[in-house]
C-alpha cells in the first residue's frame, strides 16, 4: 500500500505542522469532571503493605523472640521504605502511560502463549536489564562496570540487613566450648558452620564486602559527576549528589565498625554505630521519593521489552509491521504501534496518528512546518 503524501486526504500537509504547532491541538491535562485522586487508594494500599510486613516480622521472628530490640530504628525505617514504596508505584502506574506499560507488561510475562513459544525470554531480559544492565554498556564500559558494584553490593547488603533486621535470620552457638555457630530462618537450623572458616568469615563479612563494592561505584560517579561535562551539565545536588553521598556515608561508617571493632579495641563504636544508624534510616526513608525510586521502576521495562519481543516474533511478516505513512518504511509492529497511540490517547495528546509516521519524516515535516508557519513571520 502506498502512503498518502504530505497535503492528500490521509496525510500531513506541511502547512499543518506536527501536531504541537497545530491550531487547536489538545494538550494532556485532567479529563473534564475527573475528580478522583489515586493518592487515597495508594494510600491504602501502602498501609495494607505496610501492616503486612509488620504481621510478616511478628511471624517470622516467632512473635519477637528473635528480634533484636536494637535494631527497631531499622526495621520502623523499613516499614516506613515499604510505605513509600507501594504508595508512589501505585500513584506511579495510575498514570495512563505507566498503567498500560504496566498492564502489558505482565499480560506478556504471564501469557502461556508467550512461555510455550519462548520459554527463555523472560529469564534471559531480566538478566539482561534488570541483573546485568547491558544497555549501560552501549553508553560506557566504565559507568556500567560502576553501576554494577553499586547494583550488586546493594543487593547483597539489603540480602542480609533485611532478614537480620526483621529477625528472620538468627546465628546461635551450636556448644558453649567451640566455635560452631548455627544459622536459623524463622527458628529453623538451616546449616552449620565454623567461625573460623572462610564460609564463617564471609558471613560475618559479607556487608563489608557490599560497602567496599559500592565505595568504589559511588566513587566513580562521584569523580564523573565533578570532571565529565556531560555530568555536570544540568545536575542537581538533591537528585545526583545525595544518594551517592548517602551510599558513600552508610559504607564508610560500616566499614569504620569494623575498623573499630578490630583495631580499636571498640573505640568510637557507640558513635560511629549511631552515625551508621542515622545514615542508614534517612537513606530508607528518602529511597521512594528520590533518584533511588528507579530501582523500583526498572523491573517494568522488563514486562515492556518482553511486550515488543513477542510482538516482533509475532509480526515477523511484512503484513504485520507498520508502515510509515510518509516514506513506506516500516517503523515496528502493528501491536506496539497501537500501544503507543492508545497511551497517546489516553493522555488526550490529540495527535496520536503521528506515532505511524518514522523518526525521519516526522523531523522533516516538523521543519517543513516551521519553515513555512513560523520563519515565515519574520520575513
Amino acid at each position: 500500500m502506498t502512503p498518502p503524501p504530505p497535503g492528500a486526504a490521509g496525510g500531513p500537509s506541511a502547512a499543518d505542522g506536527p501536531p504541537p504547532y497545530r491550531r487547536g491541538a489538545v494538550r494532556a491535562g485532567p479529563a473534564p469532571g475527573e475528580t478522583h485522586s489515586p493518592t487515597g487508594r495508594a494510600s491504602l494500599v501502602a498501609a495494607a503493605a505496610s501492616m503486612l510486613l509488620v504481621l510478616a516480622i511478628l511471624l517470622g521472628s516467632r512473635g519477637l523472640r528473635d528480634f533484636d530490640s536494637a535494631l527497631v530504628p531499622y526495621a520502623v525505617a523499613s516499614v516506613f521504605l515499604t510505605f513509600g514504596v507501594v504508595y508512589r508505584y501505585t500513584v506511579w502506574v495510575s498514570a495512563p502511560a505507566a498503567r498500560r506499560l504496566f498492564v502489558e507488561g505482565w499480560r506478556a510475562a504471564l501469557s502461556w502463549e508467550n512461555l510455550r513459544n519462548s520459554p527463555t525470554a523472560l529469564p534471559r531480559m531480566a538478566a539482561t536489564y534488570l541483573g546485568f544492565q547491558k544497555f549501560l554498556g552501549a553508553r560506557s564500559h566504565a559507568r556500567w562496570a560502576a553501576h554494577q558494584l553499586i547494583f550488586w553490593g546493594c543487593l547483597l547488603a539489603a540480602a542480609i540487613t533485611f532478614p537480620l533486621t526483621w529477625g528472620w535470620f538468627t546465628f546461635t552457638s551450636s556448644g558453649a566450648s567451640g566455635p560452631g555457630y548455627e544459622m536459623r530462618l524463622w527458628g529453623l537450623k538451616l546449616f552449620g558452620f565454623d567461625s573460623g572458616s572462610f564460609l564463617g568469615w564471609a558471613l560475618y563479612h559479607g556487608l563489608d564486602l557490599a560497602a567496599v563494592m559500592v565505595i568504589g561505584g559511588v566513587g566513580y560517579f562521584l569523580w564523573r559527576r565533578v570532571r565529565d561535562r556531560a555530568a555536570t551539565t544540568g545536575q542537581r545536588f538533591g537528585y545526583d549528589f545525595l544518594p551517592l553521598l548517602a551510599l558513600l556515608t552508610i559504607s564508610v561508617t560500616g566499614l569504620l565498625l569494623t575498623f573499630s571493632e578490630m583495631f580499636l579495641h571498640g573505640g568510637g563504636y557507640e558513635f560511629l554505630a549511631v552515625l551508621h544508624m542515622v545514615s542508614v534510616v534517612l537513606t530508607l526513608v528518602y529511597l521512594p521519593f528520590g533518584k533511588f525510586f528507579h530501582i523500583v521502576q526498572r523491573p517494568a521495562a522488563v514486562g515492556m521489552q518482553l511486550f515488543k519481543y513477542t510482538a516482533r516474533r509475532r509480526g515477523s511478516d511484512a503484513e504485520e509491521l507498520r508502515a510509515c505513512r510518509r516514506c513506506g518504511q516500516p517503523i515496528d509492529t502493528v501491536a506496539a504501534v497501537d500501544n503507543l497511540r492508545a497511551t497517546m490517547r489516553d493522555l488526550r495528546l490529540g495527535f496520536d496518528e503521528w506515532a505511524e509516521y518514522c523518526p525521519r519524516c516526522k523531523r522533516v515535516l516538523r521543519g517543513s512546518a516551521y519553515l513555512s508557519s513560523v520563519k515565515r513571520g519574520f520575513k
